[in-house]
């Protein structure tokens, strides 16, 4: 999630690079002559560094060291003699090399490729798994059961738990269709929240059930504005709204507790008063519902959209600090262990 992080020896001749490949992703560049550690932790690393003299290779090791740890894919784009290139690359612990002066598309697809090769493939199947779940079970017209939500809730709770949530996340990034992708998003986001604020199994599997169903209503909305490629106007974004009401809706007489009905028709609410449908303030959302607020309003700031990139998590991060008072501090402050997932984040929100 935190996108491409390109390791430069000459910060312009990167910054052409970046613009020539035309990359949807995030991207970051470090120069290595510097004495700073990174401070995100990268989808991909991408060495654009034309001289590997030996003083490059010892900070390269330095700086590299906690990103193998995790996995972390890394590329480097050669410069010169190639067999002198390939032993650096053994050396670094590169998954590949490809020369600088490749043609752009042939850069562009191998970067693509290794993003999706420091995926663990648990993420990736599991991922898969729960998107065929939602085809079969949440956009066939089907009605939304019970049965439905247990199944849903038991498969992502999994998932996360097998995966770990960040892999989870880079998984479900993968997918075109921003329903689907936010849904398990949100879904993923709240099953790993649960675990970091410590709560029972009930509970835990209460916040994760909420989070799946919060969206429900958007089944309701004309496909033309739920998959349109591009911002909404005023009077789609008003349809859009509709959703919250009609999940309510449709859940209200099939067995659903009223905690999880009042996160599908309050999620949008805001502790100020300036949310919808009902315009509730603070004293009137539960905790339950300013839970999954947080996790879907992340959820859709970090996910890919027809006309933006997904932010990396510390711009995330900015935004939801920007909401306290809207969005409840203490709980943003619990977050941050999933914040940290991705990106560390040394402070508390309400204290900086």
């Amino acid at each position: 999630m935190s996108g491409l992080l390109f390791i430069s020896d000459k910060i312009q001749r990167t910054e052409r690079l970046i613009r020539a490949l035309g990359l949807d992703q995030p991207c970051t560049i470090q120069d290595l002559y510097t004495d700073n550690d990174l401070m995100t932790t990268p989808d991909l690393i991408i060495s654009d560094v034309a001289r590997l003299t030996s003083d490059a290779i010892v900070r390269f090791q330095r700086l590299l060291e906690p990103m193998h740890a995790v996995g972390v894919p890394f590329l480097i784009l050669t410069y010169g003699n190639a067999v002198r290139a390939e032993a650096h690359a053994r050396l670094l612990g590169a998954r590949e090399t490809i020369p600088a002066t490749s043609m752009l598309n042939i850069v562009k697809d191998r970067i693509d490729q290794l993003q999706i090769q420091g995926i663990s493939a648990i993420a990736i199947r599991l991922a898969d798994e729960a998107r065929q779940f939602f085809n079969q079970n949440f956009f066939s017209g089907r009605a939304i059961t019970s049965e439905f939500a247990e199944a849903g809730t038991v498969l992502i709770s999994r998932a996360v738990h097998e995966a770990g949530i960040r892999d989870w996340i880079r998984a479900i990034q993968r997918f075109d269709d921003a329903t689907h992708q936010h849904c398990l998003l949100v879904t993923g986001l709240a099953a790993a929240f649960a675990t970091k604020l410590g709560l029972r199994d009930p509970d835990g599997y209460q916040l994760t059930k909420a989070a799946l169903l919060h969206d429900v209503g958007k089944i309701r909305i004309p496909l033309a504005i739920l998959n349109k490629p591009g911002r909404l106007t005023e009077e789609e974004t008003v349809v859009m709204r509709t959703h919250a009401a009609l999940g309510y809706d449709m859940l209200r007489n099939s067995g659903f507790s009223p905690e999880i009905l009042q996160v599908v028709r309050s999620h949008h609410e805001m502790l100020d008063g300036s949310g919808y449908p009902d315009g509730l303030r603070a004293p009137e959302i539960p905790d339950l519902v300013r839970l999954v607020t947080i996790c879907d309003i992340y959820g859709a700031l970090i996910e890919r959209r027809p006309y933006r990139s997904p932010m990396n998590g510390r711009q995330a991060h900015g935004i939801l600090r920007s909401m306290v008072g809207r969005l409840d501090v203490d709980l943003l402050n619990a977050f941050r262990p999933v914040m940290n997932a991705f990106d560390p984040i040394e402070a508390d929100i309400g204290t900086v």
